[in-house]
């Protein structure tokens, strides 16, 4: 019933982790906004538009796409630097809009303001919390935030709200840490606001996550300065909510065997070459005595599964075929949003199945969308 490459969504899955993500808005008093970078699953998008307070965004295209599909909630909106031709349409959409710097608030204040759109200003606490460099918000040199040294009170008439990101798969324990940075260099301003965001990496739907503390950091901080308080998660939405499913198209031997898919580690997986990790894969065996490097199906020699992490060995009690199924578990969140056509390969479809596995509804994807990209 599923063609291979697909991305696979388990509803009741999704609608774990969005009654979690909605328990935590009830019983805080925050709002639950879910990052589009991250999780921007169509069809799972109507239940997110159920649960959650709405959607926030990187740029036009992503508050397009929270504006089709959140009928119900918020839409927030926040780029690096906003394009002159893409402003008069972000401000149509979005109820706030976030600027990184004084220089962008000034540029686009009066015409922000005449709108009637709530505008905030993205800080950095210079404290962060990620697993590499390359996804710390908050690093040295980084571009995102304005630092308490560039801070300018002077401009600030206008700004309705805070907003910062410190966090990358991180726990409520880091969250307290980064707001005590976050209040020492920032708590003047706080009072004069009417909402601070605390923004993304709160991986709050993993087992073990101390929601308890999350919870408490947030009534405490809403007391604290009479101010509503946002979150946006984005992996949280869609952590162990799905998988990629593949297919073996041939096996090779070159001193190892190596499982050549239709999917490509490099193209529909991205985060295991950037983060890097190794997926895990549904039947692998610890002691399996059948080893195989899984392979994708483009010309990049580099283009095998767990590769970078310098674990590219998976092992079945049974031997590969061709034919068989390769399930990589967990690849819903940060794979559609980051994914390429690179050499021409087919995009995974997008599948959504019932507790059941049956399919629920699915969008194929083919050549249109390798012919729109060149």
């Amino acid at each position: 019933e599923i063609k291979t490459p697909a991305y696979v969504c388990e509803l009741p899955k999704l609608l774990a982790n969005l009654s979690i993500l909605k328990e935590v808005g009830e019983r805080s008093g925050a709002k639950v906004l879910c990052a589009l970078k991250g999780f921007a699953f169509s069809l799972g998008m109507p239940y997110v538009d159920r649960y959650l307070d709405g959607a926030t965004c990187s740029g036009l295209h992503e508050a397009k796409f929270a504006k089709e599909f959140i009928k119900n909630g918020e839409i927030h909106t926040y780029s690096p630097a906003f394009k002159d031709e893409d402003f008069d349409e972000v401000l149509e959409i979005s109820h706030h809009v976030v600027f990184n710097s004084f220089n962008q608030w000034e540029k686009f204040r009066e015409k922000a303001l005449k709108k009637g759109v709530e505008c905030g200003l993205r800080v950095n606490p210079e404290s962060s919390f990620s697993p590499v460099d390359a996804y710390n918000p908050c690093g040295r040199y980084s571009r995102l935030g304005i630092t308490k040294a560039n801070f300018r009170s002077d401009l600030i008439d206008g700004i309705s709200g805070l907003h910062f990101h410190a966090l990358c798969e991180e726990s409520s324990e880091s969250l307290a840490k980064v707001l005590e940075k976050f209040e020492a260099h920032f708590g003047e301003f706080i009072p004069k606001m009417k909402w601070v965001n605390f923004g993304g990496g709160h991986h709050i739907t993993r087992k073990g996550y101390n929601i308890e503390l999350l919870i408490k950091l947030i009534k405490n901080f809403r007391e604290k300065y009479g101010v509503e308080v946002y979150l946006e998660p984005g992996e949280a939405v869609g952590w162990e909510t799905g998988h990629l499913e593949t297919t073996v198209l041939d096996i090779v031997e070159n001193e190892k065997k190596i499982a050549i898919l239709d999917t490509s580690a490099e193209a529909h997986m991205p985060d295991t070459v950037l983060m890097p990790y190794r997926p895990a894969v549904r039947g692998e065996s610890e002691n399996g005595a059948y080893s195989y490097r899984l392979g994708g199906n483009t010309c990049l020699a580099g283009d095998i599964i767990g590769l970078e992490s310098g674990d590219a060995e998976y092992k079945f009690d049974k031997p590969l075929k061709v034919g068989d199924r390769v399930i990589f578990e967990d690849q819903i969140h940060y794979t559609i949003v980051k994914n390429t056509t690179f050499n021409g390969v087919k995009l995974p479809d997008l599948v959504l199945v019932d507790e059941n596995e049956k399919v629920i509804n699915k969008i194929e994807l083919g050549y249109e969308e390798y012919r729109r990209r060149n």
